[in-house]
């Protein structure tokens, strides 16, 4: 059984991405389910998301607080407080906090990824507010990332 005991509090500090908007948790590393999992609870700032992108792990996004417009494939969908949203592996999304108040989400990503080391190298690349295209680009290679473009607009 590759799981291991945990009890996450979420009281540490929390990874910073301020470019985006975004401060999250890493509750479970992938080093405590053998790589089958990560699950991570994000906090995002009105107005703010990620850049569209894909990627191999499929997401489970469980919205905690606030209101969200998902894209995913093309397709928009809101999500509120209590609803859950998947994100298959492969699929083109994004989303974007539609309130005027900070928005919070439980995330599961499978299989698991070093959410640690990719949201603190984001940050590194963001520092400046948004990256040129190709140093994103290049980030992202590094990790099976593509960014297909700016975070969507509600």
């Amino acid at each position: 059984m590759p799981y291991q005991f945990l009890h996450s509090k979420g009281g540490e500090t929390p990874i910073a991405v301020p470019a985006i908007g975004l401060d999250l948790l890493v509750r479970v590393p992938p080093t405590m389910t053998g790589g089958e999992l990560t699950v991570i609870e994000t906090t995002n700032r009105p107005g703010f998301g990620p850049p569209l992108h894909r990627h191999r792990e499929t997401e489970i996004f469980r919205v905690l607080e606030g209101r969200y417009l998902f894209e995913v494939d093309g397709v928009r969908q809101y999500a509120d407080a209590g609803d859950v949203v998947t994100v298959p592996g492969g699929a083109a999304h994004g989303f974007v906090n539609v309130t005027n108040a900070p928005a919070r989400q439980f995330i599961l990503i499978l299989p698991g990824l070093d959410a640690t080391s990719f949201f603190t190298g984001l940050a590194a690349v963001m520092v400046d507010g948004r990256p040129d295209p190709e140093g994103l680009a290049a980030f992202g290679r590094t990790w099976g990332v593509e960014f297909l473009g700016p975070p969507i607009a509600p």
